[in-house]
């Protein structure tokens, strides 16, 4: 009850001593602390200073693994990113390789019609049904 004495002579209307009880609480502990000597230290006073450690260390905890989620996630997103990165490169060169591929059948046909034309003696400026004719059986 001694606190009652002292939020007495506090000026403060009843109200607004009902608003403000926790902040009452904090001054008379600030009040407390001046008239302590300073290796006086109570149990309670103890007990409230490892409670904001443990909330501290918690709170650097939480932090901590916030950035851990942090980093995983973006090592995720590079992990598919390269992945996706490799996909279209795999692409991209097995286009090239069909297009390659086209080049050189289309060369061959060329020579194949060559040939053809020579060995049957053909005008190679002509047209000749029998001549598309084997060339599609080949």
């Amino acid at each position: 009850m001694a606190h009652v004495k002292i939020f007495a002579e506090i000026p403060m209307s009843k109200c607004m001593r009902e608003m403000c009880k926790e902040e009452d609480y904090i001054f008379l502990n600030s009040q407390r602390k001046k008239n302590k000597k300073p290796g006086d230290i109570t149990l309670q006073d103890s007990q409230w200073q490892q409670r904001l450690e443990e909330r501290h260390r918690r709170r650097l905890e939480r932090e901590q693994q916030e950035k851990e989620k942090q980093r995983e996630v973006e090592e995720a997103q590079r992990k598919k990113e390269d992945e996706w990165k490799r996909h279209v490169a795999k692409l991209a060169s097995d286009r090239e390789s069909l297009q390659e591929k086209l080049i050189r059948l289309r060369e061959f046909r060329e020579f194949q019609k060559r040939v053809l034309e020579q060995d049957l003696g053909l005008d190679p400026d002509t047209s000749n049904e029998r001549l598309t004719q084997l060339l599609m059986r080949l």
